[in-house]
């Protein structure tokens, strides 16, 4: 009989983010679409459950329930990333490895035939949890018969949950809490409104009424909690990256002769991806330092290529941006590749005069320099407080400029991050207001002044906004806030 198994890493965005904010790991912690009041909470760790802060729910409603809840937002590109890292681990344990695409975290594994290899499949679930809380990831795993009854198991439970027959499989499934489910948060609010609280409950509604009264979704959900309509496991292929060592007889520490050890494996590199009819999408080097220092580098072109010389030459800015502590003893190069894309040709198309291509380059160019991070847009949002209107997001991939008439050119605020706090303003100062210092002069003309108050869900705030020209010229706005007595230059108009 098949045998399948589901891995559910627990809230998969939530966990990215407690790596990033290791002090939170005992507060009930929520991932929020926006780092903002209105924002929508999307995950919500055990704590935040307790208190029934619920995905739906806004961040403000929750912070409501609780003042120690704690939010963040986390990016798809991250989510993606982390997806294809536990991917890659999970073909340790079966060749056949389905991610949703739907839930970040959860994922379909083939157990059938594996107690050749494993004296139990409780054995190789465990090994599965213990490989990803090496990399830091909480998981459950759950071995059945079907695939809902697996994925209703591993998101209900914690470790692993072995089912013996598919009775047993099932009459687990009934006691499984609907809210322990990926559903809907209005659909999720009018089951408990009916008292319909776990997945048997729902089970024994009748068929004929689902989509009538709750939609598709949930009669595609009624049909598959009944034990039909579920589609066929349908793994990704595994694809392995092309890896290659060196390690040197004494330590290297020169940068030619390194990017010329680089070149060489390089070289091979593409020879095999082509082989494989792919492009180099991405390069990861991992330097072993004489003194038992590791360094970790990434480096990726615009889009996947096999040009050496291009790639090279992203390499070497990367290289020689390192600072190595000691000589090198030990060099990797693992390469990822990506299917190769045949652009078709328009014999219409009017090629704009932009060259995308070219400044994709050059922005690899400055990532390969500087890092991923130096790459970013501004992202514009709904916020209360002027710094809350924007935020800087990486920027993967340039689009053609589609500016819109202007009929009248706004004025170019550049607003400081964190603002500047300005020396203290003297009432009778007979020289007037240096905020500039001497050189721009005092200040001589004011507007003013516009008040932005609020905050009451975090720290209530109160600030009186002025447009100030020095005597140079300059117009400056700054404002007052009111609860730290202090004055801030926030922006300068140009």
């Amino acid at each position: 009989m098949e045998r399948k198994a589901c891995v559910d890493i627990k809230t998969l965005p939530l966990q990215l983010l407690l790596r990033r904010n290791a002090g939170w790991s005992l507060e009930p912690v929520v991932v929020v679409d926006k780092d903002k009041p209105l924002g929508l909470i999307l995950w919500a760790n055990e704590a935040a459950y307790a208190l029934r802060i619920l995905p739906g729910m806004r961040y403000a409603a929750g912070l409501a329930i609780s003042r120690a809840l704690r939010g963040g937002v986390v990016h798809d590109v991250e989510i993606a990333e982390a997806m294809t890292q536990v991917t890659r681990r999970l073909w340790s344990y079966s060749p056949r490895v389905e991610p949703s695409d739907r839930e970040p975290g959860v994922f379909w594994l083939d157990a059938s035939g594996l107690q050749h290899l494993y004296p139990c499949l409780e054995t190789w679930a465990d090994q599965i949890r213990g490989d990803l809380l090496e990399a830091g990831l909480k998981s459950s795993v759950a071995v059945g018969f079907t695939r809902f009854g697996c994925y209703a198991a591993a998101k209900a439970g914690w470790g692993t949950i072995l089912f013996q027959s598919s009775e047993q499989e099932r009459a687990h499934i009934y006691g499984v809490p609907m809210d322990r489910l990926d559903l809907e948060p209005r659909f999720r609010d009018t089951l408990f409104k009916l008292g319909v609280s776990t997945l048997g409950a729902f089970i024994k509604l009748p068929p004929s009424g689902i989509r009538k009264r709750f939609g598709a979704e949930a009669e595609a959900l009624h049909q598959l909690a009944r034990g039909e309509g579920w589609s066929p496991l349908a793994p990704l292929p595994i694809i392995d990256p092309v890896e290659s060592a060196i390690e040197f007889d004494w330590a290297e520490s020169d940068v030619d002769r390194l990017l010329g050890v680089i070149a060489g494996l390089l070289h091979n590199t593409l020879a095999e991806l082509a082989a494989r009819h792919e492009a180099l999408k991405s390069i990861h080097l991992e330097l072993t330092l004489d003194d038992g220092a590791a360094l970790s580098e990434t480096v990726a072109p615009a889009t996947p290529m096999l040009d050496a010389t291009q790639l090279i030459a992203l390499v070497r800015l990367r290289v020689e941006a390192l600072v190595l502590s000691s000589g090198v003893v030990k060099l990797v190069l693992r390469a990822v590749g990506a299917s190769v894309s045949h652009r078709q040709l328009d014999l219409f198309h009017e090629a704009p005069r932009q060259n995308l291509e070219a400044a994709e380059r050059a922005f690899a160019q400055i990532r390969a320099a500087l890092g991923h991070e130096a790459v970013v847009y501004a992202r514009l949002h709904d916020g209360h407080l002027p710094e809350a209107r924007y935020s800087w997001e990486p920027l993967e991939r340039l689009s053609i400029p589609r500016p819109s008439t202007v009929t009248a050119r706004p004025l170019v605020r550049r607003l400081y991050t964190p603002p500047i706090e300005l020396p203290p303003r003297v009432r009778h100062e007979p020289d007037g207001w240096l905020i500039a210092g001497v050189a721009e002069g005092p200040v001589e003309e004011v507007i003013g002044p516009q008040i932005i108050s609020g905050g009451w869900w975090m720290n209530e705030l109160s600030r009186a906004y002025h447009y100030v020209r020095t005597r140079s010229g300059r117009w400056l706005w700054i404002y007052h806030d009111r609860n730290r007595r202090r004055w801030f230059l926030h922006g300068e108009v140009q």
